[in-house]
């Protein structure tokens, strides 16, 4: 058996006077009453029932703010609960994120599941143990020092005097403020953190159980689908709904300004409604969009555009023997959801009741209540696993829409379903972007001068911006809503600024972001914000500075690299691709390297791309990538592991195949052959080195690795023509150019 004695914890400041009583050690309450802040989304939540739960049934239900989005977070978060109260991982129960009962953790998003939640959890669950100890202790009339902890068991070390979490489970332990005073379990005793665990929400997805909210079936549940205008400035010129109101299965036709929509018995008799709504309607289309081939010079002369200086320095420094610069882009990028965004809203018990794979269930349930007038106590969010998104695709507008359905339908459950062109057409965008570099180098091939600047518009439009409502058919109501003023967000973390400011050691450097406000397409968070692109250009401009200097790619990372953990990283994916200064290419193949700490605070990624150029055609295959990672303590390898590979393929794809196509009335780009990702046998092989510090804090992983792996292909079909791509995606037609140009 696992036996874990109390007496490796520390009880805080707030059980100092039952420590002192028990007699525990003077060192261990001195630790504890010096120990850290409390976390900040436990601060923010402090009923520590709102956190935890244990049951007579054995069981730990653990609620969290943070949602599942296929990244495995609440794998992890049930390992950390778990860890603390000593009991097996079987016994933990993840409650999907509920606003009526759930701690409000905001948005999911940002790579901060483990960092944030998990750091709230692992203290809500240290304190939990040390509560039910002191139970069991004022039960069996012992000192909580006496007492051992075995999978919820608890007894004396001679086994005499015996009872468990689940006897105290009537007593209502939790029902009181969290304190944040009871320190985690050192790392060295850990047993289930660090150790590979089967993910909760796998199986269900294996088995093709019915899962994402996509499946969803609810008793006297009706089917609703939305007509969208033909354009963002399109107008309603005339609607004749009659004779779609009178076909089969039709309950409703809803029409509020510029949103319409239909409700019907069966799913098939909406999408038959839908497809003769559209046909009834005669809209007014102006042009409105600007020329997609010239869309960055277009961004980069709009008003108002707010430059800021966001990190200088200046030192003494050799002067520059030589200048080197460049000047990448990165288009607009969709989501590009597998399962079209979906929504599910009706009225419960006097609730109008929305489920949805929503990343932020709280904000969502705000926006919900300004758009439809309804009081916030009045509203309820559920999250449901929706198949597949990181970021702010279209699940957000769909749980508005199916809202607006259902107060227009007596307050039957309806489940709204975005087609393919909704999705493709609709959901905000990851933001096109330009970043200039300039470098300047010494005689000795050292950057002396590092200029950088970066154009971007927003990266965050997400609902719960008290500025507006971010809701698309708020926008369309006869009485719309004024969405959110775009805006910057600061670094760190940083909007199209993120990771912009390199980890290198450059005597002087000057980073500019360049913010536009005024937005063309419509644009959000997609998953790294500006990390991708700003990751991209610095990377690609590294081995170009590196080129210039005539050094290896490695070598003259390392150079201006003083990060210990960073340079641990580069060293480790470069000796398990088995790297070679000076290896000239082999034919089409090449291979290249790249690196960063996303958003500067978080991961450390390096990867390894091998490639093959054809150059007749200019296909660029992806064959394999090495990637390393330093994410602090790791909680569940196979879960890092995950993450790393995604970012890598997903990364893959966007460099290679993915954009936004658009003229200057619409966005064209509306099914699978417009907007083409990677397939299954274009996934490169991918082998991932995880440097674990279970001494040092979680760091955030989940979009740690596109921005890498979009360098490091650019370097590789460097490595294997000579030719030199700035412009994402490298499509055939840009690669054939490129080895054209020499």
């Amino acid at each position: 058996m696992n036996h874990i004695s109390l007496t490796r914890r520390q009880f805080g400041s707030a059980l100092g006077g039952l420590v002192v009583m028990f007699g525990i050690a003077p060192r261990i309450v001195a630790a504890a009453e010096a120990g850290g802040p409390i976390p900040a989304m436990l601060a923010a939540n402090k009923r520590l029932d709102g956190w935890l739960k244990v049951d007579s049934q054995g069981q730990v239900s653990v609620y969290t703010g943070r949602v599942e989005l296929g990244q495995g977070n609440t794998t992890a978060l049930g390992q950390i609960v778990a860890e603390e109260m000593d009991i097996n991982f079987l016994r933990i129960r993840m409650i999907p994120v509920d606003t009526s009962i759930s701690p409000n953790e905001g948005v999911t998003a940002g790579s901060n599941s483990i960092e944030a939640g998990g750091s709230a959890l692992r203290a809500a669950a240290a304190e939990a143990r040390a509560i039910l100890i002191q139970r069991a202790a004022e039960r069996l009339g012992v000192t909580p020092a006496e007492l051992i902890v075995d999978d919820g068991l608890i007894f004396n070390k001679d086994g005499a005097k015996r009872t468990s979490y689940w006897e105290l489970a009537d007593s209502q332990p939790f029902a009181r403020e969290a304190t944040g005073t009871v320190p985690a379990k050192p790392a060295k005793e850990h047993k289930l953190v660090g150790k590979p665990a089967q993910r909760i929400d796998i199986p269900d997805k294996v088995m093709g159980r019915p899962i994402f909210i996509q499946d969803m079936r609810l008793p006297g549940m009706v089917f609703g689908r939305v007509v969208r205008p033909l354009s963002y400035n399109a107008q309603l010129a005339r609607l004749d709904d009659a004779a779609v109101r009178k076909m089969p299965g039709v309950l409703s036709v809803v029409r509020d300004g510029r949103f319409i929509g239909v409700v019907a018995e069966r799913e098939e008799q909406a999408i038959a409604a839908r497809e003769a709504l559209a046909k009834a309607a005669t809209w007014r289309t102006p042009e409105g969009l600007p020329d997609p081939g010239t869309v960055h010079e277009f961004l980069k002369t709009r008003p108002d555009i707010d430059t800021k200086t966001v990190n200088e320095k200046t030192g003494a420094a050799a002067p520059a023997a030589k200048t080197v610069e460049a000047t990448y882009r990165k288009p607009y990028l969709a989501h590009a959801s597998i399962g079209p965004s979906c929504g599910v809203a009706g009225l419960v018990d006097d609730l109008l009741t929305v489920w949805s794979h929503t990343q932020g269930p709280f904000p969502l349930r705000s926006d919900i209540a300004r758009a439809t007038g309804i009081p916030l106590e009045k509203v309820r969010v559920i999250h449901a696993q929706g198949s597949g998104c990181y970021g702010h695709n279209g699940a957000d507008d769909a749980a508005l829409d199916a809202a607006l359905l259902s107060l227009n339908s007596n307050g039957r459950i309806v489940k709204l379903q975005w087609m393919r062109d909704d999705e493709f057409g609709w959901e905000p965008f990851g933001s096109a972007m330009t970043m200039s570099a300039r470098a300047g180098l010494s005689a000795d091939g050292s950057i002396v001068d590092w200029q950088y600047d970066v154009w971007s518009c927003t990266h965050n439009m997400r609902p719960g911006n008290q500025r507006g409502v971010n809701l698309l058919a708020a926008w369309h109501l006869e009485k719309p809503f004024e969405r959110a003023t775009p805006a910057e967000q600061p670094l760190p973390a940083g909007g199209g600024d993120r990771n912009a400011v390199p980890l290198y050691d450059f005597p002087n450097q000057r980073i500019v972001d360049h913010f536009i406000p005024d937005m063309p397409l419509r644009v959000s968070a997609l998953r790294t914000l500006g990390g991708f692109g700003n990751v991209f250009a610095l990377e690609s401009f590294m081995d170009e500075v590196a080129d210039a200097a005539g050094a290896d790619p490695v070598a003259f990372r390392l150079k201006h690299l003083k990060d210990e953990r960073g340079r641990a990283v580069l060293t480790a994916a470069a000796e398990k691709a088995g790297w070679k200064p000076g290896v000239k290419s082999e034919g089409s193949r090449g291979r290249g390297l790249a690196f960063s700490r996303y958003e500067t605070t978080k991961s450390y990624v390096a990867v390894v791309a091998d490639v093959v150029v054809d150059r007749a055609s200019g296909i660029v295959r992806v064959e394999r990538v090495t990637a390393a990672v330093d994410a602090g303590q790791t909680i569940n390898p196979d879960g890092l592991k995950n993450q790393i590979e995604g970012g890598i393929i997903q990364g893959t794809s966007w460099t290679l195949k993915e954009q936004v196509g658009f003229d200057k009335q619409r966005i064209t780009s509306r099914d699978w052959v417009g907007y083409p990702i990677l397939t299954f046998p274009e996934v490169p092989a991918v082998d991932v080195v995880v440097i674990d510090r279970p001494e040092l804090p979680s760091l955030g992983a989940g979009e740690a690795s596109q921005g890498p792996i979009a360098a490091a292909i650019a370097n590789a079909i460097r490595h294997a023509t000579g030719a030199r791509l700035r412009d994402i995606p490298f499509t055939p037609e840009r690669v054939k150019a490129a080895i054209a140009r020499g």
